[in-house]
């Protein structure tokens, strides 16, 4: 997993109108907590940012004030609903050989059986606990010749090296569904007659 650096600066102004100033200048105002600390106020650059967003569970290490450098996980991301942008980011200090909680994406690789059965993704996502130096970016599922009535358990799938499932075991990530013929309405059959 790659280990994004990004220069933060703490802020004392809170609210609306500071948030507003901050997005002004391409900045992002984020928050900072975990370990029983306090929570501390960023400003962060938003095109870094965005760019190191785009990996799920990145690991960035926080220059603060250019004095120390703290290492987080993106716990919670607001963006604006028309236009994309980054509004406010919530960060979880995170420490190396820390055990953490993330989800990680489901990829599935293979073909189903013939007979045009559905693929339904009950989790898109499988909650994981990996160190926080060592989250996978992803867990891919073999669903080569599934057919009708089949289903893939969170226990069913190979997690990478250090990872344990934070699931139970049971659940269901991926299942086969047959896929139904659409009926015709009742009166297009008698028109047809």
């Amino acid at each position: 997993m790659a280990d994004v650096k990004i220069a933060a600066q703490t802020r004392d102004e809170f609210g609306k109108g500071a948030a507003r100033r901050i997005r002004r200048e391409s900045k992002v105002p984020g928050v900072l907590y975990g370990h029983g600390t306090e929570p501390l106020h960023l400003t962060l650059p938003g095109h870094e940012l965005l760019l190191a967003l785009r990996t799920p569970n990145v690991l960035i290490s926080l220059d603060i004030d250019g004095k120390t450098t703290e290492l987080a996980i993106p716990k919670a991301v607001q963006r604006d609903p028309l236009k994309g942008f980054l509004e406010h980011v919530d960060l979880l200090l995170v420490k190396r050989g820390e055990k953490v909680t993330v989800e990680i994406p489901v990829q599935t690789e293979g073909e189903l059986a013939p007979g045009g059965n559905l693929l339904e993704h009950v989790l898109v996502t499988l909650p994981v606990e990996a160190e926080a130096t060592h989250i996978p970016e992803a867990v891919t599922v073999s669903i080569q010749g599934l057919s009708a009535g089949d289903a893939v358990l969170a226990k069913d799938i190979t997690l990478p090296a250090g990872s344990t499932l934070a699931v139970e075991e049971d659940t269901v990530v991926l299942q086969v569904l047959a896929a139904q013929a659409e009926e015709a309405p009742e009166g297009e059959e008698a028109a047809e007659a």
